[in-house]
């Protein structure tokens, strides 16, 4: 009975569904309104400090001080504030924080740069970006390289020299990769010597007495290989020939051979084909803070002598 007396005294809106469903008029909680009232006077505040109505052929710009900045091409800029203005001032300001970083650069050693934590840290976070614009599509992401085409830069056997001299000078100018084809010069049998030679320089388990011969060819007129590779095959960073010695292959895909019979065809259809190979030089692209940036972030991937 107390129940049905207190349904009867709540205000309702008078609506009523299925004869005893009714839609009580109660109050709006008062933390409610006075958050409904506090959006409403924070928008005239908004409204009055900040850029927001659209006003003829332009809009209020707000009562902030304006934003004055310089810009890349040395023009001084005043404009009323607003997020774009604001933007376009932090901009500014991060290229020329970055441009005095890169006048710094240009003129320290790589050993400076490497023993500097700030300026070291500067030139990796720079050159990641360079690397990956200009070097990651054939390099692969860290440097790993490309059997056949295109040198892993991770490791320590560098064709054209892996210090700081040789690898800027790489980036500069190119290199220009060759070695002659000698499927007319050499017939099948020498071929095959020489292949088993060439795998016998890095411990593969290959026919002794052909190898021996191989070397005989390698090393003589037939061949002619010492003439780039030395006589001990461990070739020479002028020419960028390889080091057959020390396992590292950076075109024929030797490990990745499950038998002796694929190894020897990987290794024979270099010799068959040869090898002639470009990377570009990015002097006309890059400037010299950029070559220098970018050489210390590849030598510290890997590096050599």
């Amino acid at each position: 009975m107390k129940k049905d007396s207190h349904k009867q005294s709540v205000q309702t809106t008078g609506h009523a569904w299925d004869g005893d469903l009714q839609e009580f008029n109660n109050p709006l909680p008062r933390w409610w309104l006075w958050g409904f009232y506090g959006t409403a006077v924070f928008a005239v505040i908004y409204w009055v400090f900040f850029p927001a109505w659209p006003f003829g052929t332009g809009f209020t710009t707000g009562v902030l001080n304006d934003i004055t900045y310089t810009t890349a091409d040395g023009r001084e800029v005043t404009r009323h504030w607003n997020t774009r203005s604001l933007l376009d001032k932090e901009m500014a300001q991060a290229r020329s924080d970055q441009q005095q970083f890169l006048d710094e650069l240009k003129g320290a050693s790589y050993a400076d740069i490497r023993t500097d934590q700030r300026k070291s840290a500067f030139a990796y976070s720079m050159a990641k970006v360079l690397y990956a614009d200009n070097c990651a599509a054939c390099h692969q992401a860290g440097g790993a390289g490309k059997v056949g085409m295109y040198p892993n830069l991770a490791d320590d056997a560098w064709l054209w020299g892996g210090n700081f001299a040789r690898i800027e000078e790489t980036i500069r100018d190119g290199r220009n990769g060759y070695m002659p084809a000698f499927r007319k010069s050499l017939d099948e049998t020498q071929l095959a010597e020489v292949t088993d030679y060439v795998l016998s320089l890095s411990g593969h388990a290959v026919d002794v007495q052909a190898a021996a011969r191989g070397k005989d060819i390698f090393n003589g007129q037939d061949g002619g290989c010492h003439l780039c590779h030395t006589s001990e095959a461990t070739g020479m960073v002028s020419l960028g020939s390889a080091n057959l010695t020390d396992s590292v292959w950076t075109i024929a895909d030797v490990p990745g051979q499950g038998d002796i019979e694929g190894k020897r065809r990987a290794v024979r259809e270099v010799i068959e084909h040869g090898v002639s190979r470009q990377m570009p030089g990015w002097a006309g692209r890059l400037n010299e803070a950029e070559i220098k940036i970018l050489t210390f972030y590849v030598r510290e991937l890997g590096g050599g002598a």
